[in-house]
């Protein structure tokens, strides 16, 4: 067993001090000189001291109170909607913050009147930097808070929004653990647990907005910084992106895609997730086959060419005119994978008159089509691209043969799938009562 190595390291103690015998603030009020007399008053400013401020008393500073209602500023406020429950939206902010209300607060402030986050907290963090140092001659750091829940954790803890002066993120990557282990993905972001500490004096109900954090003078910086904009996960790195609001319209049709493979593990979860659609007579009508390699991609592709060429040349359609159509098709021979989803209609009740058997038909269908949306949302999901193309619907027997399918399984289109070779085009805004009429 390998015994711990252990190199010298210096802890040095930390003190969360207080800072008393500020006023109410309000607009305009010269927020960096009230901070810089109350804590030269108390405990005194140190080289190396972090300021922790509360977001509010900048918020109120910066006139960043405003008469509406809540609802109304949170809209305003709001980039996408995360998620909702009941009345509560979690949002991103315009900052890029994930917060509860996207931070709009009307806690101590007028009735009528809710407090909006800074416009730019990270600005305001270096000018209170700048000028609360100037004003005590030591060379100080500053991070501004706001209170902010987390995922699968109870109760909420205060963040850093805004940096100054402040290193945010402590990489430890390339350094032996005790046991002499290598740490390859460890980053400590000390902001967020210098506000948390900070929290700890400050707290909600005390009327103490600001905290001086002392001892943690390694992470002051002589200049501003990269900000607690540092701390936001950049898009492309966050697994859990997609909130509950996201889901449904991440699914987007992607026709460009990259050469890279697509994890069969990622199709097997999203084919699990199809399977869960709604259908008729407790039945399981979907069967999905996937086509891996190349050679059946191309030869599945290559026979509906050849039957959907011939079936427009017999109805007149000149060489141009084929051309164009088959065009269509096209997304399918860029895609690293195929999926082609069948019906299995073998649960359906027999009718002898027409109307109920075509209904019944019909139920059989729509199942299918939940079926086949499902695998499109949890592709996207699973950070894929797809495209469902109607085309094996037009030659079922050619599918069929192509494939080797059981003749039992109807081919009902056929979805491309890989990783997509750039943003998805816009969608634009559909209005719901475009299509809604009430009765």
């Amino acid at each position: 067993m390998s015994e711990p190595v252990n190199p010298p390291v210096t802890v040095l103690p930390v003190a969360v001090l207080p800072v008393m015998g500020l006023p109410e603030i309000t607009a305009g009020a010269d927020l960096a000189a009230l901070i810089a007399d109350a804590a030269l008053a108390g405990p005194g400013l140190l080289d190396g001291d972090i300021l922790v401020i509360t977001s509010k008393i900048v918020s109120k500073a910066e006139d960043r109170v405003v008469a509406t209602d809540r609802e109304s500023a949170i809209d305003a406020e709001t980039v996408r909607v995360i998620a909702r429950r009941g009345p509560l939206r979690i949002s991103q902010t315009r900052h890029g913050l994930v917060m509860a209300a996207a931070g709009v607060d009307e806690s101590n402030t007028r009735p009528g009147t809710v407090v909006l986050l800074p416009a730019d907290p990270d600005a305001s963090a270096e000018a209170l930097r700048k000028s609360i140092g100037e004003r005590s001659r030591a060379r100080v750091g500053v991070i501004i808070t706001d209170t902010m829940g987390r995922p699968w954790r109870a109760g909420q803890t205060d963040t850093a929004i805004g940096a100054a002066g402040v290193a945010p993120l402590r990489d430890h990557r390339g350094q032996p653990d005790t046991f002499g282990t290598v740490l390859e993905v460890t980053m400590a972001a000390v902001a967020d647990e210098i506000a948390a500490a900070a929290d700890l004096v400050k707290q909600k109900t005390t009327g103490i907005p600001v905290a001086i954090v002392r001892g943690l003078a390694t992470l002051v910086t002589d200049d501003a910084g990269p900000g607690a904009t540092a701390l936001i996960r950049p898009a492309e790195e966050d697994m859990f992106r997609l909130g509950a609001a996201d889901v449904l319209t991440a699914r987007r049709t992607v026709r460009e895609f990259t050469a890279a493979p697509v994890s069969p593990d990622a199709v097997r979860r999203a084919i699990a997730a199809a399977v869960t659609a709604p259908a008729p007579h407790h039945s399981q009508p979907w069967r999905f086959a996937v086509l891996e390699s190349e050679a059946s991609r191309t030869r599945l592709l290559d026979d509906m060419l050849a039957a959907w060429t011939a079936d427009l040349s017999a109805d007149g359609f000149t060489p141009e005119q084929i051309a164009r159509r088959v065009r269509r098709g096209e997304p399918l021979r860029r895609a690293p994978l195929i999926i082609v989803p069948c019906l299995v209609a073998d649960a359906a009740h027999a009718y002898p008159d027409d109307r109920r058997a075509a209904a019944e038909r019909a139920m059989f269908l729509v199942a299918m089509g939940a079926g086949i949306e499902n695998l499109l949302v949890a592709l996207a999901v699973e950070g894929l691209g797809s495209c469902w193309v109607s085309s094996t619907l037009f030659c079922r027997e050619v599918t069929a043969r192509a494939i080797g399918l059981p003749p039992d399984w109807e081919p009902m289109g056929a979805i491309g799938v890989g990783h997509p070779a750039g943003p998805a085009p816009h969608r634009p805004q559909r209005d719901p009562d475009d299509f809604t009429r009430r009765f």
